[in-house]
């Protein structure tokens, strides 16, 4: 485990936001592998997600098991989005969590966006954390209640995080959980690359639209030749970037120390069997 200041986060932990009816199996298969942090926020489903979870752990020891959940986002149709960060909806939304989870506590509870402080003391949140932050939030944050994790996207495709967030969370000492390390799908496969969806979730985001598609088809190209090379396929390679070239860990993703975990979203057990084994690929940067 990689530690916090108190909170250990495993290296690893699961994504679950996508998961369906099989989701119990690909978790409980996830814990037989050893991993025991799970990820999932009220807006995924929206709710159905964290019932989901809470489902699974009535199969798996608690004790063994951290949970990490969010909140901000209020449901309304896709794609519209809006946040509501007060105190009111803060409270309301941790007990709507607690109750759908099935749990007494959440380990690490994000916010999208010092009604959480209260919710530490109470004992029904351990830790908090915050979803994609500006580095001026996370300031005004951690001054009202040490934060102990941000999560936050990073991977070949998204290094934004790297100017300034990174050294601050070194300054201040706080954790980062990257997730999408397979660049929202895109290193997943040629198929994802070649084959949106229709309304497929992708179309938000305009590094999948368009002219930026296409130049970004380019740059799979190279990673997928490169993974040819390396006898591997091009997510396992993009799983073992090493952003700065630091200390290498004993586990199939790249780590480095201010980084406590990587999220990995998994459909039906595919990518956890993808990523969970050593294939020996050595480490590489840009």
């Amino acid at each position: 485990m990689a530690e916090g200041k108190e909170f250990q986060i495993p290296k690893v932990k699961l994504g679950n936001q996508g998961l369906e009816e099989d989701g119990i199996s690909v978790i409980k298969h996830a814990f037989s592998k050893g991993i025991t942090f799970f990820d999932t926020a009220d807006a995924y489903g929206p709710y159905s997600n964290e019932i989901l979870i809470g489902k699974a752990l009535k199969q798996l020891p608690r004790e063994k098991i951290q949970i990490a959940t969010k909140f901000g986002f209020v449901a309304t149709e896709f794609p519209r989005m809006q946040v509501n960060g007060s105190p009111e909806y803060v409270r309301s939304c941790c007990e709507a969590s607690l109750k759908r989870l099935d749990v007494q506590y959440i380990d690490l509870y994000y916010q999208h966006v010092g009604e959480l402080k209260k919710l530490v003391e109470e004992g029904k949140v351990k830790y908090i954390g915050l979803s994609e932050p500006s580095p001026d939030t996370i300031r005004r944050a951690h001054a009202v209640h040490p934060i102990t994790a941000l999560q936050m996207e990073f991977s070949l495709w998204a290094r934004d995080i790297e100017e300034e967030i990174i050294p601050l969370c070194r300054e201040l000492g706080i954790g980062i959980v990257p997730y999408s390390p397979l660049g929202r799908g895109f290193f997943a496969g040629k198929g994802v690359v070649e084959n949106l969806a229709a309304n497929s979730v992708l179309e938000i985001y305009p590094r999948f639209q368009g002219e930026n598609l296409d130049k970004n088809k380019t740059i799979y190209s190279r990673i997928e030749s490169l993974a040819r090379k390396n006898q591997c396929t091009p997510a396992q390679l993009a799983l073992q970037w090493n952003p700065q070239g630091e200390i290498w860990l004993d586990v199939f993703l790249i780590l480095i120390p201010y980084i406590r975990s990587v999220v990995l979203g998994v459909i039906r057990g595919i990518l956890l069997r993808l990523s969970i084994p050593n294939s020996g690929i050595r480490p590489w940067t840009l």
